[in-house]
């Protein structure tokens, strides 16, 4: 089990940045001790991630909470508790998952020393270095990458298996339904806030204007400013609730899609590599039938290409298969996983709702026989 805590801010202005206090518990042997806690800052989750995609293709890689410049100057509260939510998350889904848990990545990001742990993040060559916003970048231009396989004409090699296509459009779907959700989770969120501060401000409003007037409407109109401001700490609350358990969670889901889509675009690059491969070892047995029928002296050099190719071939070929059945495991694993974490969402949602509505209901009933003795 890991958990991420105790979030601290660290240095000033723009060299400003959040720390987090990870502890893992653990009964694994290659594990120093049933229990660390070390301290990590963003980049280290960003590092992790990193690793973890670029050498297990075929496995969705847990999104991370993207990088908010804006919200970074601010630091509020609820940006830290979110972000720290998000990053428990994440590292918990990997310490869960059967094959990244065993990753030496993981292991040294919840063990390493802070020292140790900025080495490894300065020695990164390639791929590591690049930020996240270059590395979605390279996912997007893996996904339009066209491959010149035919001869000398540009066609890209798409895989014609239905049930992978059924499974790209239901992907991209399922994104703009997330988002869509998302964005009226938002103008919730908002609403309850924007009705909590109003209530507030009317029940300043009232109270104000009872201490005006003469008992028993004066008593009245300051119970019922008292009430009006209880209700908007109630709003409040259910705002922040809504926020962390309804809203955040569908856009961890929105940004694991977005994972999703990255391996997609992994897995079609093999298979273009692949394509690719087989088409040069195709035009390599033209070219050496060639120098056999002319007894060129340069066969052997040939057939020693040959042989590369060949190798490289079935190594590539090895490669996308792996791929295709880690995304055929994969994609069963995500959809039990977002039935149990959607189904919570909204049953949490609709709790939130239900006792919100009950409370408000509950507290305007109780002020109604003061009210209408009063009207009367």
């Amino acid at each position: 089990m890991v958990s991420v805590s105790d979030p601290a801010k660290m240095g000033n202005g723009v060299q400003a940045y959040i720390s987090y206090k990870v502890t893992t518990k653990t009964n694994f042997p290659e594990y120093d001790g049933p229990e660390k806690i070390v301290i990590r800052r963003y980049s280290d989750f960003v590092w992790l991630r990193d690793r973890l995609f670029e050498k297990y293709k075929g496995v969705f890689i847990p999104p991370l909470p993207e990088k908010n410049t804006v919200e970074k100057f601010r630091f509020g509260a609820e940006f830290i508790e979110m972000r720290r939510q998000a990053l428990d998350v994440f590292v918990n889904r990997i310490a869960s998952h059967h094959e990244l848990q065993q990753s030496e990545d993981l292991r040294i990001f919840l063990q390493a020393d802070e020292q140790t742990m900025e080495r490894a993040r300065s020695q990164e060559t390639g791929i590591f270095l690049k930020k996240p916003a270059d590395l979605m970048q390279i996912f997007k231009g893996v996904q339009s990458k066209v491959s010149d396989v035919v001869l000398g004409k540009e066609k890209p090699a798409e895989e014609s298996d239905p049930e992978y296509e059924k499974l790209k459009n239901y992907i991209f779907q399922l994104e703009d339904h997330l988002a869509e959700a998302q964005k009226h989770a938002h103008r919730l969120v908002k609403r309850h806030r924007e009705l909590g501060q109003s209530l507030s401000d009317f029940g300043k409003a009232v109270k104000l204007l009872g201490n005006c007037e003469e008992s028993p409407l004066g008593n009245a109109f300051s119970e019922l400013g008292t009430k009006s401001e209880i209700l908007s700490t109630k709003l409040q609350r259910e705002a922040h609730h809504l926020l962390m358990n309804f809203e955040e969670p569908l856009k961890d889901y929105i940004r694991a899609v977005q994972s999703i889509k990255a391996t997609i675009a992994e897995r079609a690059n093999a298979f273009r590599q692949n394509c690719e491969l087989a088409e040069a070892i195709k035009f390599k047995e033209i070219d050496m039938n060639k120098l056999r029928i002319t007894r060129s002296e340069k066969l052997g050099e040939s057939q020693h290409e040959y042989e590369e190719l060949k190798a490289d071939g079935a190594e590539a070929t090895r490669r996308f298969e792996k791929i295709v059945k880690l995304m055929n495991e994969e994609i069963i694993r995500f959809q039990e996983q977002k039935t149990l974490d959607m189904g919570l969402a909204f049953h949490e949602f609709a709790k939130g709702q239900a006792d919100l509505a009950n409370g408000i209901a509950a507290a305007w009933r109780s002020l109604l026989p003061k009210l209408e003795a009063c009207s009367s």
